[in-house]
């Protein structure tokens, strides 16, 4: 290892002024990146050729962070994988001092070069034997398209310590938009990419392509089916403008705040996220993102065993950023950014529209309650509720085939839900059959579904997992579960025989931390604050929600992707923060052995008792795929929530305020004007008279025949307990004859404007600021 190598640039000079401007979690800046290289290249420790898989920020220590204030100078350092003639080296180099502080050679392979996938295609398409199969199958060179993939770790002696992808082609389109419809099944090359060379070429014999482009765009659409009749688009607009701020790297949005960033590896990085309980802002996450995708198809074919994917770790979800597509992926009202990341030369590379940011109401209540009991015979008391908005920042990575979006959303109550849409192209492998009737479909379909004809998608799955850093209101945290089990010691003269009664679970140490989730034993699970109580005497507390979970018949011991991916083996962890522990999958993932991953890390055990906890939850699911996946799948998406437990003091989202054009908000003759026009209302009245008049005659319309227009506002619209009916001697209620039909026509006025029998309203609050 070598150790602090200064160079004779004077960059410390300039950086030590720029470092304080930065918040030491902020991105790497262009600027950043090319400091970066130039250092290494001044150092001697690479030159104008050299390749670049990672430049990324390595964080200063947690402490320092914590303490840090605008003003303030931390050091900026970055880690940087390199290629070098012998392999891969990692570099720490520190930009504020203008120096190398130490490189090694890398422990393992780093993430796939860009460039690498265009070599093997090269390499795999300018070999005899790979000419040969694609002219058995009707395909010259020129004709095929080539994608190559990583090749995963299946422990053969012969390919230790070779960096390697395996090639399969398509048919290449012409004219088409799906580059995947047309497998050229059963050819595939292995290319050792330091090489440059073919190490083997399987033919397992040729099945012909399937001739269908199955083209997806909205023309070629068009030509297969009729398209849906044209409508009016049902837009999200925000008039106002964002009710968010950003500036400095930090979102800014009603009760939250948080930092965000984009790396190479795992993509969108958020941290620092607070919430704000009255006039405090208190901490919930030090960082979250994701942390690895695991991807293995269920076919045990010459072609398909080892596709067994880490689209994170191998590829990179913040390589693949896509840019975003306005009214597609987000509000045309969204607010855009773009992501800057290394290319392969180690020069930066701009992402546009790599994020959005935008709110939405997304039209459902945050909550309501509708009081039967406010009612009566000359009132009408509509539901007190709040219409609930959310903040999202999403981004999108496109890894091979499949698109994922990926989701933070900022809710009210003081929950953040993670989520991860899977969509694109469903993986394909070309058969004989063409439909479930041919002698061969029994075989083609073992593993996968026919899907179109010729065309099989084999069974798989998804895994995401997410590290998520709790400090729930100080780093020092505990871990626990609240399991669900039978109430014990039921009174013997309850006639109730089956209940179940909260035990609380302390996690001791790491090892005792791992979870699995069962509907058969029901248990939450929360990361809490043991030196705070709340006003009731509570510990305050984020819960982990279960989320989306898949389990299969897995051995992780002796299958090499799940040895190298075993943090499949339960949903939930929870570690000791390690600033060196980002990936579950291991530092380096590209033909891993399974030797530096999360079930490797917590065999140290370590104590979890007021403790700096992490928590890794994986959510996943099964993929058996179907003819409506087919040519593009839709949307699917999988959720982790977190959620507040007994860290407010109340509903955080009662304090919402109503919209200003609520109609139960706004004045009488306001709310029955703004319901419809009078004729599409279907009110009689005079179209020459005032505005005024003619709201008071639509309101008139809309109050019950016995209600009594001229009485003193009720308790129920003042806040106060409504006072409850007279009844006479025999116990009767007076007005109860006339209940349940004034009951009846008030629920079905549904446009009704609020409080008409009272003669007044409350005022019309103002907007949220």
């Amino acid at each position: 290892m070598k150790t602090t190598l200064t160079t004779g640039l004077t960059l410390a000079a300039m950086l030590l002024g720029t470092a304080a401007l930065s918040h030491p979690l902020d991105g790497l800046t262009g600027d950043e990146i090319r400091r970066t290289t130039e250092i290494l290249r001044a150092a001697g420790e690479a030159d104008e050729n050299t390749l670049y898989p990672l430049i990324e920020l390595k964080e200063p220590p947690k402490d320092q962070v914590l303490a840090w204030k605008e003003g303030d100078t931390l050091d900026r350092r970055v880690i940087v994988d390199y290629a070098t003639p012998e392999g891969f080296s990692r570099a720490i180099v520190n930009l504020t001092q203008g120096s190398v502080e130490e490189t090694a050679p890398t422990e393992g392979q780093p993430m796939v070069l860009f460039g690498e996938f265009m070599k093997a295609m090269q390499v795999a398409l300018s070999d005899d034997r790979m000419i040969a199969g694609l002219e058995k199958r009707g395909v010259t060179p020129d004709q095929a398209f080539c994608l190559p993939l990583t090749a995963g770790n299946f422990l053969t002696p012969e390919y230790d310590g070779k960096r390697l992808m395996k090639v399969p082609c398509y048919k290449a389109p012409s004219g088409s938009s799906n580059w995947y419809a047309k497998p050229l099944e059963g050819l595939y090359a292995m290319v050792d990419l330091q090489k440059g060379e073919v190490v083997d070429v399987i033919d397992e014999g040729a099945i012909p392509a399937p001739e269908d482009d199955w083209g997806y765009t909205e023309a070629e659409i068009a030509e297969r089916a009729p398209l849906r009749p044209a409508a009016n688009a049902a837009r999200l607009a925000q008039e106002g403008g964002p009710n968010y701020t950003i500036e400095n790297g930090v979102v800014n949005w009603d009760i939250w705040r948080f930092r965000w960033r984009t790396d190479k590896r795992p993509g969108l990085v958020l941290s620092n996220v607070d919430v704000r309980d009255g006039e405090e802002w208190r901490s919930v996450l030090y960082q979250a993102h994701l942390s690895e995708v695991f991807v293995p198809y269920m076919d045990p074919s010459e072609g398909w065993y080892w596709r067994t994917y880490m689209d994170s770790g191998e590829y990179g979800f913040g390589l693949f950023l896509t840019p975003l597509r306005k009214n597609v992926d987000c509000p045309s009202y969204a607010t855009f950014l773009p992501a800057v990341i290394n290319d392969d030369a180690g020069n930066p590379m701009e992402i546009p529209d790599a994020v959005c940011i935008f709110e939405r109401d997304i039209g459902d209540p945050a909550w309501r309650h509708f009081e039967v009991f406010e009612q009566g015979p000359d009132k009408f008391v509509p539901a007190e509720g709040r219409p609930e908005t959310e903040l999202v920042i999403r981004t999108a990575s496109e890894v091979g085939n499949y698109d994922y979006l990926i989701d933070y959303r900022f809710k009210q109550n003081g929950a953040i839900y993670i989520m991860v849409g899977a969509s694109g192209l469903d993986a394909v492998k070309g058969v004989a059959s063409t439909s479930m009737d041919d002698p061969t479909a029994a075989d083609d379909t073992r593993y996968g579904s026919l899907i179109a004809p010729h065309l099989v998608a084999p069974n798989h799955d998804h895994y995401f997992n997410f590290r998520m850093d709790f400090d729930v209101d100080q780093p020092a945290n505990m871990a626990s579960t609240l399991d669900i089990v039978p109430a014990e010691n039921l009174p013997g003269d309850v006639p109730r025989k089956s209940m179940w009664q909260v035990n609380e679970v302390m996690a001791d140490s790491e090892l005792t931390a791992r979870y699995t989730f069962s509907a058969f034993k029901p248990r939450y699970f929360h990361v809490m604050n043991g030196d705070r109580k709340g006003p009731l005497g509570h510990n305050p507390a984020y819960m982990i929600h279960h989320g989306n979970v898949a389990y299969g018949p897995y051995d992780f011991e002796n299958d090499p992707p799940f040895k190298r991916n075993r943090y499949l083996e339960y949903s939930l962890w929870n570690t000791v923060y390690d600033p060196d522990q980002r990936y579950a999958g291991g530092t380096f993932a590209m033909q891993s052995d399974g030797s530096d991953t999360l079930a490797q890390w917590v065999e140290d055990d370590q104590s979890l008792h007021n403790a700096d906890i992490v928590s890794w939850f994986t959510a996943g699911f099964h993929h058996i795929p179907r003819v409506e996946d087919w040519p593009v799948m839709s949307t699917e998406w999988k959720t982790i929530h977190l959620m507040p437990m007994n860290f407010f003091a109340m509903n955080p989202a009662a304090t919402i305020r109503l919209p200003a054009d609520d109609e139960a908000a706004l004045p009488v003759d306001a709310a029955a004007a703004a319901v419809d026009t009078p004729e599409e209302a279907g009110a009689a009245m005079d179209e020459n008279a005032p505005p005024a008049e003619a709201a008071s005659e639509a309101a008139a319309d809309a109050v019950p025949e016995s209600a009594d227009t001229t009485a003193e506002p009720d308790a129920a619209v003042s806040g106060a307990p409504a006072a409850a009916p007279e009844t006479d001697a025999a116990g009767d209620d007076p007005a109860g004859d006339d209940l349940d039909a004034a009951l009846d026509a008030a629920i079905g006025e549904t446009n009704a404007p609020a409080d008409q029998g009272s003669g007044s309203a409350p005022p019309v609050p103002k907007p949220a600021q």
